[in-house]
């Protein structure tokens, strides 16, 4: 007989979670066979809302949903969670510094670390999706002892799949063509998109594509994509972060031979430190994240990748009163 699993989503009643929650019912994270209960984490003040959001899940009638369990209590939601998304987050203010960001979101996320080390099951694996990713999952990493670091992630997915889309579009294949794709990093400006290994259909897209583009265009537009689509929407990115989430936590479970980008703890490779959450090349292999190693990198790389990673140190600076 096969488990139900438990999936726990934090920012239940909020856009991102809407256009995630009705694939994970649907089977595209754990698959069409697997049934999951889902346990929705709301604050007290979208309680009502997030009722909402659970009376459409079951009127949708989906055979692997069975059951769905709101709280506004973190112990609650993530009682023997096999799987959490951390979406829900404070935005950023207008004229907030974003010292004052982290420390508002590390107000949040030390809790929810505390509560998934002493509820969630033996197998958790955490996602943190709401920004400043990274440092939130370090923060609520650092605040679970019981946890293996390796348990905790943020997401750069979605910065992985903007740059696969943007190259498709520019070489005018489909994004499966391209293989070795990686952005290093912050889910920041910092970020960096490197195309040093990628391939399309075999052949390198440093080859491909004028280097002009790829510094003045290419690197800036995926890194400010989110901003871009704030300007033209009027909203933040939902659906395409939504579908990210699904994408890193599937193959975080399946594996993948292919490499994506995924944000976890650092051994110290590429020159970043030792337990920083920052985006690196990787392979997922028997449940687990490998970073690729031994990688030669060319100094304009060692460049980028230092600044995304003096970020992070940063960011690390500016929250070590929450760091458990």
């Amino acid at each position: 007989m096969t488990v139900t699993k438990k999936v726990a989503v934090t920012g239940a009643a909020g856009q991102i979670a809407y256009s995630m929650l009705w694939r994970i019912a649907d089977g595209a994270v754990f698959g069409d066979d697997v049934p999951v209960e889902l346990q929705l984490l709301e604050i007290p003040d979208a309680m009502r809302a997030v009722e909402g959001v659970a009376m459409e899940l079951a009127d949708s009638a989906f055979p692997l949903l069975k059951k769905i369990t709101i709280s506004d209590k973190p112990e609650v939601a993530f009682e023997g969670a096999n799987s959490a998304f951390l979406v829900g987050a404070k935005p950023r203010s207008k004229g907030e510094e974003r010292s004052d960001l982290l420390a508002a979101n590390g107000r949040i996320f030390g809790p929810q670390g505390r509560a998934l080390n002493d509820h969630a099951a033996d197998d958790i694996r955490i996602l943190v999706v709401g920004n400043p990713a990274n440092t939130n999952a370090l923060i609520a990493q650092s605040n679970a002892p019981d946890l293996p670091a390796s348990r905790f992630n943020a997401m750069m997915r979605l910065d992985h799949n903007r740059a696969l889309s943007q190259l498709a579009r520019k070489l005018d294949i489909v994004t499966t063509d391209i293989k070795q794709m990686v952005v290093w990093g912050n889910h920041s400006a910092t970020q960096f998109p490197d195309i040093t290994y990628a391939t399309a259909n075999g052949t390198p897209i440093t080859a491909l594509v004028d280097e002009d583009w790829y510094t003045r265009e290419f690197i800036p537009k995926v890194a400010k994509r989110g901003s871009e689509i704030i300007e033209v929407r009027g909203k933040s990115s939902a659906a395409s972060a939504a579908s990210a989430a699904v994408d890193h936590m599937r193959d975080w479970i399946y594996g993948t031979a292919e490499w994506s980008t995924a944000a976890v703890p650092s051994d110290g490779s590429y020159g970043i430190d030792e337990g920083l959450i920052a985006g690196f090349p990787t392979i997922a292999v028997d449940g687990q994240w490998q970073i690729i190693p031994d990688l030669r990198l060319h100094p304009h790389q060692r460049e980028r990748i230092e600044a995304t990673a003096a970020e992070l140190r940063a960011e690390r600076e500016a929250v070590k009163n929450l760091l458990g």
